[in-house]
């Protein structure tokens, strides 16, 4: 089997973190203007108890743009992806990223049992990692 590269690689060493969460009461348009402002393409939608409840990305704004919505006075809890595909700091990349074409995802939060949502792996962290890769492609002394 050819090696990716990415089989001893494991998540936590590539997410992005900290997570910007929301509640799941806030105002959507709102939290599509701090997206922008964050310059961020997703947020952790949390409960009262901080708990992981769901994810709200650009593409759902795409989504609701492209039917004519209007997301004023509204909601982020009626718009997010509640069924949710999660991953561990300590998952391999190459599993994550298994997970990410088959269920057509581009974010997965990354979640630890006693800490919550600890990280976000999303496409864009995976293409820089990847890139990285056949960048160093010279080996390294250590």
């Amino acid at each position: 089997m050819l090696s990716t590269g990415m089989d001893d690689v494991f998540v936590g060493r590539i997410m992005s973190s900290p997570v910007t969460t929301v509640a799941a009461d806030a105002n959507a348009k709102a939290v599509a203007k701090r997206m922008i402002d964050e310059n961020i393409s997703s947020v952790v939608v949390v409960d009262a108890d901080g708990e992981l409840s769901g994810i709200l990305t650009s593409t759902d704004f795409v989504e609701i743009a492209a039917k004519g919505g209007d997301t004023t006075g509204l909601d982020v809890s009626e718009f997010m992806t509640a069924d949710l595909v999660t991953v561990t700091a300590n998952d391999p990349v190459e599993t994550a990223a298994t997970l990410m074409l088959d269920h057509g995802v581009h974010h997965l939060p990354v979640v630890d049992e006693t800490e919550g949502v600890v990280g976000m792996l999303t496409t864009t962290d995976m293409t820089a990692y990847v890139s990285g890769i056949e960048q160093s492609a010279a080996p390294m002394l250590g």
